[in-house]
């Protein structure tokens, strides 16, 4: 007599596997695609999409070891997640070979009282540019305190502050469409250029509630494309995940700078960073290196960024 038990429980399994990476790979493919929608619906895609690779990488693994007919289904969702990855992927440092200017910036949490330490630790980076978001009145005089000496020319509006080694040819505050002030922009005059300098603090991102971010992203991307400045900068809070539709606007006029340390930068939250919603865009510059760093009790990681000028 034969038995038939064994093959058919075997086909049985592979089955109940290819199954399951169909299920998998599919809603994958969606969750991916869904990073293309604007709206809420590409918000939160955004913040899921770097995590998609490891369901991806573990589906790969799954599929070599139970299902290896199922390899090349895999090969759609893959392909268009490296895809949508792409303009968030890390990047690589340009070679310093004259003067350089350093920008760091970070979110320091208001009411926290870490805004001296955050400001301490952030000028440990030597930066010849600091910018503060998030920050409160107490905030604003302990970090005025920290770093005023070190860095004589500032200018503070609202919940933004930035504070520089050379002076500050001009200075404005900007609502960006809000009715108050959060962002402002400043010119640097550097001993070798002029470099305008976009600080924002971009409104909160709730369930139902993100019109006020997008208002300021699409303003500041106004306002970028028509600044006559051939250098341009723009760090800050941006409330937006780096594949976030909502960035559009502003990447068509200025350049994502890209982590030069081998990481995507995710910057929040600070404990255990699962996102990068802390940004650095420019124009006309080379990036020399990009990474973040932790300072003060903010549950925001600091960004810092050296380009050549």
């Amino acid at each position: 007599m034969t038995d038939v038990t064994a093959p058919t429980v075997v086909c049985s399994r592979r089955r109940t596997a290819a199954r399951i990476i169909a299920v998998t790979a599919a809603a994958a493919l969606l969750a991916t695609v869904a990073v293309w929608i604007p709206g809420v619906v590409g918000t939160a895609a955004s913040v899921v999409l770097p995590w998609l690779g490891l369901v991806l990488a573990s589906l790969v693994v799954f599929a070599f070891v139970r299902a290896r007919r199922t390899l090349l289904l895999l090969l759609v969702p893959v392909l268009v997640w490296l895809l949508a990855l792409a303009p968030s992927a890390p990047g690589f440092a340009a070679t310093a070979d004259g003067p350089t200017l350093t920008v760091g910036s970070q979110n320091v949490r208001a009411h926290s009282g870490g805004a001296a330490s955050s400001a301490k630790q952030v000028a440990a980076s030597s930066p010849d540019v600091i910018a503060l978001i998030e920050l409160d009145g107490d905030s604003l005089d302990a970090a005025r305190s920290a770093l005023d000496e070190r860095y004589p020319h500032s200018y503070a509006v609202g919940t933004v502050g930035v504070w520089s080694r050379y002076p500050l040819t001009s200075a404005d505050a900007l609502t960006l469409g809000l009715d108050w002030k959060r962002a402002l922009r400043v010119t640097v005059q550097t001993p070798d250029a002029e470099v305008a300098v976009y600080v924002l603090h971009a409104d909160s991102v709730r369930p139902g509630q993100q019109q006020g971010r997008d208002t300021m992203l699409a303003n500041l991307a106004d306002a970028v494309s028509e600044d006559g400045a051939p250098s341009v900068v723009a760090v800050g809070d941006f409330n937006a995940a780096s594949a976030d539709p909502a960035l559009g606007a502003l990447r068509a006029h200025l350049d994502w700078v890209r982590p030069t340390d081998g990481t995507l930068g995710f910057t929040w939250p600070a404990a255990l960073p699962l996102t990068r919603i802390d940004q650095v865009f420019a124009r006309g510059l080379d990036v020399v290196s990009s990474g973040t760093v932790r300072a003060g009790e903010s549950d925001h990681l600091a960004t810092v960024t050296t380009f050549g000028l």
